[in-house]
């Protein structure tokens, strides 16, 4: 009997949630903060030194300065910044969207100590002599912009004026901003543009609590100079260590590239799994939409600041979320193919799914969660999205999947429909015949995997020496995150030749170390210089190649105190991710297969920074995010492949042969090998997308996940089973008999139909 209500009720969910979703995304899109690279804007890290000797830089010091930060921020006028501590003496400032990036790094790490000295560079009168909020632009009597100063004692400066006056000739009161040790009045007075502000001659005594700073000053560059004076002195010096701009064009380009490069990936996979699974394909289109919805509408509640890895995150996460549905609809395709009614198969199907999905997912969020505790900025970014995206996508693929799939097989109308399925009733075995699973033919069944274990084993060994010299001769091509020094991104408006980019950096007596000309229309040039620049060298850089190429670069430095830090940092992230799968994969499973589960990983680190090297493509923070994700992708892969090995295994007393060993590894992989082809291919789909459509930043991190996880379900399938069957082998060859029956009886308190 049909019951239409299950069917009233799939619809009514449907439009209401479509509803909702259709007229709350436009708002929560508008919502969701663009990271710098996504808008343009500029991130710089200070390293917080002394101003004076003796000073200690403490807790209090640091939230004094970030303070300081914060309102000198609000001079530019820029819309939620974000400053944050680091450490015991570090501060990172991002400041997405700014428009004038030069002044805000002039404004940011200029210290703003006012001081007013004599000819000979006696100090007399300093900032804290100023009336908190003293400072006002005006203009002179001449109609020139001058500054304003509001003074807390008249009395004191009728006495600094007096001392003045009386080392006539030379009465000049000089007012300096950020005085250096080995200024002199004396060496600047000659030049065009000296380093103080203004030094008037004074002529009488002043009895009045206000003075006037006049100077070559525009308008704009008195009232910068009137609110920087407002906002205060820093209370320390600042040192950039690192630091990245993105121009505007730049930002606006890579996330038009990054959305079409997504839509178009999205597209694919809905697609393949409307085609391949037919129904509960339709199924998994609907809860992956809900998916993306919640993602977005998730990280617009954290207040998230989306970034161009984190859009490449939530594509990738879409590609992993059809995962679950996968593992799912191929449970229910072997029971209805061991002769199930439709109700026991998706019952018996979601049963032996959900704890294969907890595991996977549960090793890959270990890993993101390594990444966004050890990664920086944009990486951390990544991390976010990934985490929320993984943790919404086992939510919506389990639960939301499960339950508009559940009205629809409880309704009636599915029944005896299991072509709806995609199976055809001629591969159904009579129920009468009591079939398991286990027993089903796959047309993978001629595959003998054990017995071509040792040519797997050689060809990754061959392919790990080939890598290790490669890697002995060329070495990686290490990006400034890692070696120090700057790199400029160039989009000019024609197309671009090594030479003109090469000429560009001479006039500015600049040497570039490496130039790269990308783009379909050779338009982008990825240019790498030897040494930190200053901040007034990327100033003058900015300034002159706006004017040549028509748009401003992204300009990255990064010091070799932080280019070491990152390295070791990297190293770290990836011990812990090992360590974490060894520990979580022993407790689930057993030793052995964490064991196989770490060094598949590895394997799979290690080739993908031998292509690298090979490829002479450049390795970056990025790429590690790449790396982090593979593994815990690959382990992911591994994991599903291990727990159809558990599974057949429990069905087993003992194990008395090698013979027994490899039917377990061998029918285990047979069975999955359909999971694993059409899951990598659905991640691939997106990845490829990224890397052919996606934007140009992020191409070394789509190509990097695109070889990773080719070599991940290789190794999953090929090289991690067969090393459990060796080393189960071994153990066989010491007890004589493996027993199951304690893995049997875990087996049966699992809910079964």
């Amino acid at each position: 009997m049909v019951k239409r209500s299950r069917i009233l009720a799939f619809l009514l969910i449907i439009v209401l949630l479509g509803s909702t979703m259709g007229v709350t995304t436009k708002n929560i899109l508008n919502k969701i903060k663009l990271g710098l690279d996504l808008q343009g804007g500029f991130e710089v890290l200070y390293q917080v030194e002394p101003a004076k000797p003796g000073q200690k830089i403490d807790k209090k010091v640091l939230a004094d300065t970030a303070e300081a930060l914060d309102r000198r921020i609000n001079v530019l006028g820029v819309s939620e910044p974000s400053i944050q501590t680091e450490g015991t003496d570090r501060i990172r400032v991002q400041l997405a969207g700014v428009t004038d990036q030069n002044k805000a790094r002039e404004i940011l790490s200029t210290q703003a100590n006012l001081s007013f000295r004599d000819a000979n560079d006696r100090l007399m009168m300093d900032g804290t002599d100023l009336k908190q909020g003293g400072a006002k632009q005006t203009f002179d009597e001449n109609g020139n912009p001058s500054v304003s100063l509001t003074l807390k004692s008249a009395s004191k400066f009728a006495k600094v004026t007096k001392e003045v006056l009386d080392m006539a000739p030379n009465n000049f009161l000089v007012i300096w901003l950020d005085y250096q040790k080995g200024d002199s009045f004396k060496n600047e007075v000659t030049k065009k543009n000296p380093a103080y502000l203004s030094a008037p001659r004074v002529s009488q005594v002043f009895n009045q609590d206000t003075v006037s700073i006049v100077g070559n000053f525009k308008v704009e560059e008195a009232q910068t100079l009137a609110k920087l004076l407002n906002a205060g002195a820093l209370p320390v010096k600042l040192k950039e260590v690192y630091s990245t701009s993105v121009g505007a064009k730049f930002g606006e380009q890579a996330l038009h590239d990054t959305i079409l490069a997504g839509i178009i990936g999205v597209a694919l996979i809905y697609l393949f799994m409307l085609v391949y699974y037919r129904f509960p394909g339709f199924i998994a289109i609907l809860s992956l939409s809900i998916y993306i919805y919640l993602v977005l509408l998730i990280f617009n509640w954290m207040n998230g600041v989306l970034t161009l890895p984190g859009i490449a995150a939530m594509i990738l996460g879409v590609g992993m979320a059809v995962d679950a549905n996968i593992i799912t609809y191929e449970r229910i395709k072997d029971e209805l193919k061991v002769g199930k009614s439709i109700k026991s198969a998706f019952k018996a199907g979601e049963n032996h799914a959900f704890r294969t999905i907890l595991d996977a997912n549960l090793t890959t969020m270990l890993t993101a969660g390594v990444l966004f505790f050890y990664g920086t900025s944009s990486v951390k970014g990544f991390a976010t999205m990934l985490l929320v995206s993984i943790f919404m996508s086992f939510l919506t693929a389990v639960y939301g999947s499960r339950l508009l799939l559940a009205l629809w097989v409880h309704s009636g109308v599915l029944k005896k429909k299991t072509s709806w399925f995609g199976v055809h009733p001629s591969k159904i075995k009579n129920i009468a015949e009591n079939y398991d699973t286990v027993d089903l033919p796959t047309r993978f069944d001629k595959l003998d995997f054990v017995k071509m274990r040792k040519k797997f084993f050689i060809l990754s060994g061959i392919v790990i020496v080939a890598g290790i010299i490669f890697l002995a001769v060329f070495r990686l091509n290490l990006g400034i995150d890692f070696t120090s020094g700057t790199r400029v991104d160039i989009r000019s408006n024609t197309p671009l030749t090594t030479q003109q980019v090469e000429n560009a950096f001479s006039k500015l007596h600049l040497k570039t170390d490496d130039v790269v000309i990308s783009g379909d229309k050779k338009q982008i040039a990825g240019v790498r210089l030897v040494g930190v620049l200053s901040k007034n060298e990327i100033a003058k850089l900015k300034d002159e190649f706006k004017k040549e190429f028509g748009s401003e670069p992204n300009v990255s430095t990064v010091s070799s105190i932080i280019g070491k830090e990152l390295a070791k940092n990297a190293f770290i992230s990836v011990l812990i991710a090992s360590i974490g799968i060894i520990l979580y994969v022993t407790i689930r499973f057993e030793m052995y297969m964490a064991i196989a589960a770490v060094i598949s990983l590895l394997h799979d680190a290690f080739i993908m920074v031998a292509f690298f090297s090979i490829a002479r493509l450049e390795v970056d923070l990025t790429f590690i995010a790449a790396v982090l994700t593979i593994v815990g992708y690959s382990n992911h892969d591994t994991i599903v492949t291990f727990d159809r090995i558990r599974e057949n295994l429990h069905k087993k007393k003992r194990l008395k042969t090698v013979q027994e060993i490899a039917e377990v590894v061998n029918v285990s992989i047979r069975q999955t090998l359909t999971r694993s082809i059409n899951t990598v291919l659905t991640v691939l789909i997106t990845t490829a997308s990224l890397m052919v459509f996606g934007s140009q930043s992020i191409r070394n991190f789509s190509i990097a996940l695109f070889v990773g996880l080719i070599v991940g379900v290789y190794s999953s399938l090929f090289i991690a089973s067969s090393l459990w069957f060796v080393m189960k082998c071994r153990e066989l060859k010491k007890k004589g008999v493996i027993k199951t029956e304690k893995e049997k009886k875990k087996y049966s308190d699992q809910p079964q139909v």
